[in-house]
């Protein structure tokens, strides 16, 4: 048996049902014990049923005896920091990120921030949750304190902060969690959109990825004139980007532009991380500088941990998450919106549009993610890379999230979600042609399997 609301990176699902004060509860109780410490940080985001949820939570810790440490509202990278700087072993933060207004989350880190993901200690929970071990109230009950260091973790970013007062910017705070830090950070100068904390989501999704919900930053840049647009998800650890055009760039092809900064402006030409469905352009641009890249599986619970192994400089994925040595190997949506628009102030000064920068990047045409509901996900991958394995010759295969197989002129990623009921394809080819070639190839053998 296994509970709804546990995959593999953390504790989600719709609030009620899948994920409940009581389940809140139990996860609290359980993870002192569990990390092997009574010091506990927790913070939570503005969704309608966080307030339940921080309660469920609090009570949980106090009962198990914890001595708590209550950030209030918080992105989920401030919880990063605070956990990694402040030497806490554990944290929980109350959000489910980009999801839908009924759903919300726990997402637990360790000691250095480290992520706790299903395979490093969820299942654990879990497993003592479903033997319905007891909860009793410990003697010692616990104690719980505010914690306000927000002027500590402002300051921390701004010392990455750059001159880009030549930049006009559109900045989209998707009604989130980044509206807390936003106008201490950047000051007056973007153009806000939605910067007023609401868990209604009034004006769209806290989901940057999905294009109905960049539709509004779009025509602001473009109505505008702005040189840039940028827009956080609902907890702020992801950011996305609009060139001066109010064309999206897709995120994985930031982690190249990102190299503009540390390799040509601070020289270091270290280990660059990248998921495995990332564009074969990032390695083409970064290594003529001196970049080496390493590919790995898709989530902070895999991608945190495998950066730090590493010593990795810095990394990203598709769904725009960027991970920063100096950030304690964690993802940071703020930290990377001023890394880029470090980077896309100096471009204007040298007279180069942030579009013509991209234009420079991208090499391929892309199809991003799409998404099949599949009852059988593995024999469905199974029989994609058979079929194209069969035609053609391979010039690379990798298998450790799904499936990714590297032909000549195109390659393609399949691999099951980790969070959502779906099997998801990508595929990348050298012409626009090829490309919807092989996606209607793929289609066809996996709505086979529908």
């Amino acid at each position: 048996m296994k509970l709804k609301a546990f995959h593999a990176y953390d504790i989600r699902g719709h609030f009620g049902t899948d994920l409940t004060p009581e389940l809140a509860y139990k996860v609290a109780y359980f993870l002192p014990e569990l990390l092997d410490t009574r010091r506990v940080l927790v913070g939570r985001d503005m969704r309608l049923s966080s307030p339940a949820l921080h309660d469920a939570v609090i009570r949980g810790l106090l009962d198990a005896g914890a001595e708590i440490w209550d950030l209030g509202l918080s992105t989920t990278p401030f919880v990063y920091y605070v956990t990694a700087r402040h030497g806490f072993k554990a944290s929980i933060q109350i959000t489910a990120s980009h999801n839908p207004k009924e759903d919300n989350g726990l997402k637990i880190s360790r000691e250095l921030a480290l992520p706790v993901g299903y395979d490093s200690g969820l299942s654990t929970i879990e497993r003592w949750i479903l033997e319905e071990r007891p909860t009793p109230v410990v003697p010692e009950r616990g104690t719980v304190r505010d914690y306000d260091v927000r002027e500590e973790y402002v300051s921390f970013l701004k010392g990455f902060e750059q001159d880009f007062s030549n930049l006009k910017i559109g900045m989209d705070c998707s009604n989130g969690m980044a509206s807390i830090f936003v106008h201490q950070l950047f000051g007056e100068q973007p153009i806000y959109l939605y910067d007023t904390l609401d868990g209604s989501f009034p004006n769209h999704e806290a989901n940057p990825f999905q294009p109905e919900n960049v539709v509004d930053l779009q025509k602001l840049v473009i109505a505008e004139k702005c040189d840039v647009g940028v827009i956080y998800d609902g907890d702020a650890d992801r950011v996305m980007f609009i060139d001066e055009t109010g064309r999206f760039i897709a995120p994985d092809l930031i982690i190249a532009l990102l190299g503009e900064y540390f390799i040509k402006e601070k020289g270091e030409t270290g280990i660059v991380l990248e998921d495995i469905r990332s564009s074969k352009s990032v390695a083409e641009y970064l290594e003529p500088l001196g970049a080496e890249i390493a590919m790995w599986k898709v989530g902070r619970a895999f991608a945190a941990p495998r950066l730090r192994e590493l010593g990795g400089v810095w990394g990203g994925e598709v769904a725009g998450h960027y991970y920063f040595r100096d950030f304690f190997y964690s993802d940071s949506g703020l930290l990377a919106g001023v890394m880029v628009l470090n980077i896309v102030a100096r471009l204007k000064r040298e007279g180069i549009k942030f579009s013509e920068m991209m234009a420079r990047i991208k090499r391929y045409e892309n199809s991003g993610e799409i998404n099949f509901r599949v009852a059988d996900k593995q024999a469905a991958m199974d029989a994609v890379k058979r079929h194209f394995m069969e035609a053609e010759k391979h010039t690379a295969f990798y298998d450790f999230d799904g499936y990714r197989v590297e032909f000549k002129n195109w390659w393609f990623n399949v691999r099951p979600s980790n969070t959502e009921p779906y099997l998801r394809f990508l595929c990348e080819a050298t012409s626009l042609k090829l490309l919807e070639q092989k996606i209607s190839e793929a289609r066809s053998v996996i709505e086979s399997f529908v």
